[in-house]
């Protein structure tokens, strides 16, 4: 039970922060775009986000339900409304939350005046959650299996995972023609506490006998298993911490270590004419401190009338011979997760060249500027199931000189009219940003099945022509 809630702590808690990206992506006026695609073209002196503000963003979203439906005071009665949003749902609908919060990052030009190569770095906290619908496990636990003679319950429907993790990184990226420029980052994550059910198997399955109205056959076959890591300690009796300062503490000292990287480059077919595509923590996480796996693996069958467990009837010998067939056992072995590998390409095309009034910088590196940009973005990402894809529409407006307006319009299994805006203006050498996505929701916000903002401060120091 305590560790049940513990988990549902962590999510609750990281309902109020998490990112959003198709609007970051390709949004070059903002170094953090090289977190998406580490061949960005972007360029500066060097630059340092302020620490903790740089890099604050929040997302989540449900593909089956919102927090109207739950929520509403409209006088239907809660376990109802559970009820309606289960049996509206399938088993590949699923509520995802993803947070992260910049540390401290910054990125320098190396090599000398006319280098074209710039190293970045940083740290940033991370959390995930993706829970898909338990669809088959719930409709048992709210209406058991009386009209459901007959029917298998897949206990692979449960299907969850959770993570609270840091990672420091480094980066490298270079501009090796004027068509052409290519980048890497390396990571090193420390997982503070994680959490993953993902290979469950099984059903539970009632069959009236015939010709015997009220003798049944009830099978249950189990192959549960839940693993954890940085967890477990919080689940004992005799712990007396602070839970919320422990898994912070194993997040940034002593957490399970493993390794990433992601790569990405932009290429111009024209001076206009734009592909960008990156590959994002293609990583994993060794599993070792403090882990535990919980295991239910077993048949059971029970033939007969259906037991009734009150004082006249000692329910011992059912529970007994239940717990023999599928026992509960747990293990100590490590074990190793793969990080959410993302996917991001783009084609970009730019139109209404600008005509500064400045002084000309005769500069042989100089680049035409547009004001007005126009494309399509692409995103894909890895879970358990099958992949989360996402198509996004965009124009992006150079409103003033250092003042960038960008625009997006994304279809996904979230939303089907989801908006979002950017805004990126730079004042003196202190650059700000703020990205909202699905804005139409924000009228009323507890009917969205998904929310996003990220806002950031950073001081740049532009390149000489700039």
């Amino acid at each position: 039970m305590r560790k049940a809630c513990l988990i549902l702590m962590l999510f609750l808690q990281s309902i109020c922060f998490a990112q959003n990206r198709q609007l970051l992506y390709n949004f070059t006026s903002i170094p953090q775009s090289s977190l998406v695609n580490p061949g960005a073209d972007v360029s500066y002196k060097y630059y340092f986000g302020i620490p903790i503000l740089s890099g604050i963003s929040a997302n989540m979203g449900s593909s089956s339900f919102s927090a109207y439906d739950l929520f509403a005071n409209n006088g239907v009665d809660f376990n109802d409304k559970v009820r309606n949003i289960i049996n509206k749902s399938s088993n590949k609908d699923k509520a995802q939350v993803n947070e992260q919060l910049e540390l401290f990052s910054g990125g320098f030009r190396v090599g000398g005046e006319d280098s074209q190569s710039y190293i970045s770095f940083g740290a940033y906290q991370e959390f995930d959650f993706l829970m898909y619908v338990p669809k088959d496990p719930a409709i048992f636990v709210l209406d058991g299996n009386r009209d459901y003679v007959g029917k298998s319950f897949n206990l692979a429907d449960i299907n969850v995972r959770a993570e609270v993790l840091s990672v420091l990184h480094v980066g490298f990226h270079k501009k090796l023609s004027e068509k052409f420029v290519l980048g890497g980052r390396a990571k090193l994550y420390s997982s503070g506490a994680n959490a993953t059910s993902t290979r469950n198997s099984g059903f539970i399955y009632t069959a009236q006998n015939a010709g015997t109205p009220n003798i049944y056959t009830q099978i249950i076959s189990s192959n549960l298993e839940l693993r954890t890591s940085g967890i477990a300690k919080f689940t004992k009796d005799e712990y007396e911490g602070n839970v919320a300062e422990d898994i912070a503490h194993n997040t940034f000292f002593n957490g399970s270590l493993g390794l990433g990287f992601d790569a990405g480059f932009t290429y111009y077919f024209r001076e206009n004419l734009q592909f960008t595509t990156s590959i994002i923590d293609l990583g994993f996480i060794n599993q070792s401190k403090d882990i535990e796996t919980i295991t239910y693996k077993g048949t059971y069958r029970y033939e007969g009338a259906n037991p009734v467990f009150d004082s006249s009837n000692n329910p011992d010998d059912v529970f007994d011979d239940f717990e023999k067939a599928i026992p509960r056992d747990t293990l100590y072995n490590k074990y190793t997760t793969w990080r959410p590998t993302k996917l991001y390409s783009s084609v970009q095309y730019s139109f209404g060249e600008s005509r500064s009034d400045e002084e000309c910088n005769c500069k042989a590196s100089a680049k035409r500027r547009y004001l007005n940009a126009v494309g399509g973005q692409l995103f894909a990402m890895t879970m358990p199931n099958e992949p989360f894809i996402a198509f996004t529409a965009f124009y992006k407006r150079s409103i003033f000189e250092k003042l960038d307006f960008k625009a997006t319009y994304t279809f996904d299994s979230y939303s089907n009219k989801n908006i979002g805006l950017g805004l990126s203006g730079t004042i003196g050498k202190v650059n700000i940003y703020a990205l909202v996505d699905n804005v139409l929701e924000y009228k009323d916000v507890s009917k969205a099945n998904s929310l996003a903002f990220q806002f950031g401060i950073n001081f740049i120091v532009p390149e000489s022509g700039d």
